[in-house]
């Protein structure tokens, strides 16, 4: 096998494992609120905090350039480590509302150096087709998104404890196998020295600003889509008693299908500039953000159709996204201008769903997803700034 193919499969394997931890944890929470007898809306706490977590550690991370200091693979293995040790900690049984947000919270924040860094060290090793790399990188974090879902249609099979248990053990498996086989890549360029305004100084960086601004916008579309697929589904059954859907099957294939977009995106950006692809992505998928108020009068057969474009579309330019913004970083902070990037992103993600909610007590629930729309229109005209690769 080639050593470089040997490398992308161990990378993208370690992504699925490590990221475990953060979405098959998700996964169980609807049992830890029995388990620990919390009220219902600690579900939604919880949740929230892995995801603050995150956006908290990747920007602690880009401020002391974490990824450009220090070797890669060996922040990656640490972190996956903590963060699953911080995962276990969930099975304790004196655990509390308290303690379980304080354990999702440090899990998440650990996780800021398991998916940006393995961006990064990605980026190291694969300058050229770089596109198709982390279209294999990016695939598997969607796969591990929908994961819970599958979970879900399963939920009889697996009691809890060992949901938590194993994610912990693979997510360990997983940075050891970084630590193990993927040395530090050839293009890796180490920042001698901690630079805090890092942070700041790439986005003077015209191109660099038009890449990220344009993840920016899809960010603003995309968790939410994630999030509200469930939603979308139990209302139109909610509608429609007699031509029902099955919500967890359907809600894991119509996420998991991004995991094919984002190879094949990798793949087109091999024949075309990945800026090209991502603004047709970007274009279709907020096509389906207006018209979505048409969803809930189609018949199930067009309603899933729908859905499975709008699925595949929503994150077909991410790993194209992120292609550009290592492309165009300075090397010395290439790997602080991915997690600022994912920090800013992430953060994006919670207004976005807070607006939503917001919204949905003014606006008819059928027109809500317009909103949408906001995030691929502002992604369009952020990449139209200055043409670049």
């Amino acid at each position: 096998m080639h050593r470089k193919v040997f490398f992308l499969i161990i990378i993208v394997t370690a992504q699925f494992l490590c990221t475990s931890l953060w979405f098959a944890g998700n996964g169980v929470m609807s049992y830890l609120i029995d388990e620990f007898h919390l009220s219902e809306n600690s579900l939604a706490n919880l949740t929230s905090a892995v995801q603050l977590g995150f956006i908290s550690g990747t920007l602690i991370f880009a401020l002391l350039n974490i990824a450009d200091r220090f070797s890669p693979s060996k922040v990656f293995f640490f972190c996956a480590l903590i963060g699953a040790l911080f995962n276990l900690g969930i099975m304790v049984n004196s655990n509390t509302i308290v303690s379980l947000i304080v354990l999702r919270f440090f899990t998440g924040f650990f996780l800021a150096g398991i998916y940006p860094i393995g961006m990064k060290i990605a980026a190291d090793h694969f300058k050229k087709h770089l596109g198709k790399s982390l279209g294999y990188l990016v695939g598997a974090l969607v796969l591990g998104t929908a994961f819970p879902h599958l979970l879900s249609v399963l939920k009889t099979s697996f009691p809890w404890e060992s949901v938590i248990a194993s994610t912990s053990i693979l997510a360990v498996l997983g940075g050891g196998a970084i630590l193990a086989f993927v040395p530090d890549g050839p293009h890796r360029k180490k920042s001698s020295k901690l630079k805090l305004s890092a942070i700041i100084d790439v986005f003077k960086n015209k191109p660099f600003r038009s890449a990220a601004f344009g993840y920016f916008g899809h960010m603003w579309e995309l968790y939410t889509f994630w999030t509200f697929v469930p939603v979308i589904l139990k209302m139109y059954n909610d509608s429609h008693a007699n031509d029902s859907i099955n919500t967890s099957l359907w809600a894991f294939i119509i996420i998991s299908i991004g995991s094919i977009a984002c190879v094949s995106a990798g793949y087109l950006s091999l024949k075309w500039k990945e800026k090209r692809i991502a603004m047709i992505a970007l274009s279709i998928s907020g096509i389906c953000c207006l018209l979505s108020p048409t969803l809930f009068h189609l018949n199930k057969e067009l309603l899933l159709l729908f859905l499975l474009i709008w699925g595949y579309t929503v994150i077909m330019d991410s790993p194209l996204f992120s292609t550009l913004v290592a492309k165009n970083a300075d090397p010395e902070i290439k790997g602080t201008a991915l997690t600022i990037v994912n920090c800013i992103g992430f953060s994006l993600t919670i207004i976005s769903l807070q607006t939503i909610n917001l919204a949905s007590t003014y606006i008819n629930k059928e027109h809500l997803f317009t909103i949408l729309a906001l995030g691929p229109i502002f992604g369009l005209l952020a990449l139209q700034q200055r043409k670049h690769n």
